[in-house]
């Protein structure tokens, strides 16, 4: 269905990524995300969006709707609209994505879309028992009934909740669904050693000419990511011992091949052609064609293999072949995850009998993917995510020369826990 209005994405900015308990962990969720609002807004004419989506994935007790608190803390007009999403690692990319469903040229034209985690801040809780036992005691009215309410306190029922980077149906961790699916497409330890080796040469080559510049703003002393390694290579990354198979003797996704839990905070922008106005001249631009948001049976699929469906469905919607897309940005949330994706993508018979789409996209152009780093190397606050990868993506498509055909096309891809993923369809003006 046509849409009322033309949809853009312009990038924005973010905070450095660091590792987990590194050099931003002093900060919160809400810490590391105002600076990166402030600095937004501050660019606006007018000085506010009509609107504001942001997202995390870690919970904390002391707020309900972040986005607001972000907002407020940032010294946006409090009579802004704010409103907090969440879709583990797509959380931002989903959150672009409602943006766009909101732009209708009217009363909404620009929106301030954005994502955090603070993994080094995560809050502890109490278990369900002991926060049920604790609730009633404070009820009790007199001192005899809370004495009497003691006795059904158990010690068993004494336990802290912490949050766990796992999948709450299976118990797993993402490393552990990762592994399996690993096996099941036959991605051995060489190759994911190889991807990783790409992601940090790229993300460092990147930062290196500049790239990086105008979309990292500093935050406390943190200036640019810590976490991409010049001095990497395939013999210190064969070193590494496996992270999450570590007694079946084949165990292949290990620290330096896999995403680090991460801290950082993100943001872009979402408009019509009105919105666009608002923003400096110089800022980045691309229009966002289209969409698909995928979702598996993981107990089947693998946990992390929805876009390898999404992204056949959405080329096919709009006939378009592998090598018609200039610029592919896929999130590595394990170098063996990208490697199965790609695996899949090129294999007729799973796209002909479990994507249902029977056609051959053709040969998959390696050379355009991911080319200022991925999160292998770069990093991955869940929240984040979205935002950061669209924002490198939007600045590398809108920066290449037109074909001759038009302005060139990228795909955006984010897998997710739970079977899902989101993708996007962007092309430039």
């Amino acid at each position: 269905m046509p849409r009322p209005v033309d949809i853009w994405l312009a990038s924005g900015v973010r905070t450095p990524f660091a590792k987990v308990d590194g050099p931003l962990s002093a900060f919160d969720a809400i810490e590391l995300s105002v600076p990166v609002a402030r600095h937004m807004v501050g660019l606006l004419k007018g000085g506010k969006p009509d609107f504001a989506v942001w997202g995390t994935v870690v919970p904390n007790l002391t707020w309900s709707n972040i986005a607001r608190e972000v907002l407020m803390d940032a010294g946006v007009d409090a009579a802004v609209l704010a409103f907090s999403t969440v879709m583990a690692c797509s959380t931002s990319m989903v959150g672009a994505i409602e943006a766009a469903g909101m732009i209708d040229g009217d009363a909404y034209n620009l929106a301030l879309v954005g994502g955090v985690d603070s993994l080094s801040r995560i809050q502890v809780g109490l278990g369900q028992k002991l926060s049920d036992w604790l609730r009633k005691f404070q009820q009790a009215r007199s001192l005899g009934q809370k004495l009497d309410h003691l006795t059904d306190l158990h010690l068993r029922d004494v336990r802290l909740y912490i949050p766990a980077i796992s999948n709450r149906t299976t118990g797993m961790s993402m490393g552990e669904h990762t592994e399996i699916t690993a096996k099941e497409w036959e991605i051995g330890r060489a190759e994911q050693d190889e991807i990783a080796l790409q992601s940090h040469r790229n993300s460092v080559a990147a930062w290196e000419r500049g790239f990086f510049d105008d979309l990292v703003i500093p935050i406390g002393e943190v200036k640019r990511d810590t976490i991409p390694r010049k001095d990497t290579s395939l013999e210190k990354l064969a070193r590494l011992p496996p992270s999450f198979d570590r007694t079946s003797g084949k165990g292949s996704l290990t620290a330096g091949n896999s995403s680090p839990l991460t801290d950082g905070a993100a943001a872009i922008w979402v408009a019509s052609s009105k919105g666009l106005e608002r923003l400096t001249p110089n800022t980045p631009r691309v229009k966002l064609v289209d969409w698909e948001i995928g979702a598996v049976d993981f107990r089947i699929e693998g946990l992390l293999m929805a876009p390898a469906f999404a992204i056949p469905r959405l080329l096919a919607r709009h006939d378009l072949r592998y090598d018609d897309i200039h610029l592919w940005e896929i999130h590595e949330a394990f170098a063996a995850q990208l490697a199965f994706h790609l695996k899949a993508l090129r294999d007729t018979t799973f796209l002909r009998d479990r994507v249902k789409v029977p056609r051959d996209f053709g040969p998959f152009p390696r050379e355009r993917l991911n080319p200022t780093g991925g999160s292998t190397a770069i990093g991955h606050p869940f929240g984040a995510t979205g935002a950061r990868i669209i924002s490198q993506a939007v600045k590398e498509l809108a920066a290449m020369p037109r074909g001759q055909h038009g302005g060139q096309r990228a795909i955006v891809s984010i897998c997710a826990d739970g079977g899902q993923g989101s993708v996007l369809l962007l092309e430039a003006a």
